[in-house]
């Protein structure tokens, strides 16, 4: 199965680090694609590094100003124009999102593909990685706006936040029949 996984290329401390390869070995032991924004630094590298080692396949989808960064040993790499573009072409790709700890362009990548979930444009699952309550803020102002009446539908059909990897990939399974 492909996962889309939406991750900072930034270089983290170990309390992201070490959570972001414990969930990339169970998704390359799996069996698993991983589908990322094709970046060889930060956290995408940990994370692709991991799958990789774990027997995993590796499809990246990098962004022209970005290309320098792209990952040379990817089983398949793609170059966008634009951002627009790259995120069109990860969902595309992807049959489940994962969305893991980021800076702006995480959090841009992640709103895109739950407005698009919102209004049917894609039936994918969506995973928040709450790593070290990273998200836990988000999930406030996500839980205010379905109180006040500002989600269409369920906040629980739109995303599914979880602690860990397992917790993450369990939900994957349930959902998305990955195997």
């Amino acid at each position: 199965m492909n996962i889309c996984v939406f991750l900072s290329a930034a270089d983290l401390d170990d309390r992201y680090t070490v959570p972001a390869r414990e969930f990339a070995e169970l998704l390359g032991r799996g069996g698993h694609t991983l589908v990322w924004g094709g970046s060889d630094k930060g956290l995408m590298k940990v994370v692709a590094d991991s799958v990789q080692a774990a027997g995993g396949r590796l499809v990246g989808v990098s962004v022209e100003f970005l290309a320098a960064s792209a990952r040379p040993n990817a089983d398949e790499m793609v170059i966008a124009r634009d951002l627009a573009e790259r995120k069109a072409l990860l969902l595309a790709k992807a049959d489940a999102v994962v969305i893991m700890v980021g800076g702006t362009g995480t959090l841009d990548e992640a709103t895109e593909i739950l407005e698009l979930k919102k209004h049917g444009k894609h039936t994918k699952p969506v995973v928040l990685l709450n790593t070290a309550g990273f998200y836990d803020g988000l999930r406030q102002q996500f839980q205010r706006m379905e109180d006040e009446g500002f989600l269409p539908l369920p906040l629980t059909e739109l995303v599914f936040f979880a602690k860990d990897g397992v917790g993450a990939l369990a939900y994957l399974e349930e959902t998305a029949g990955l195997q």
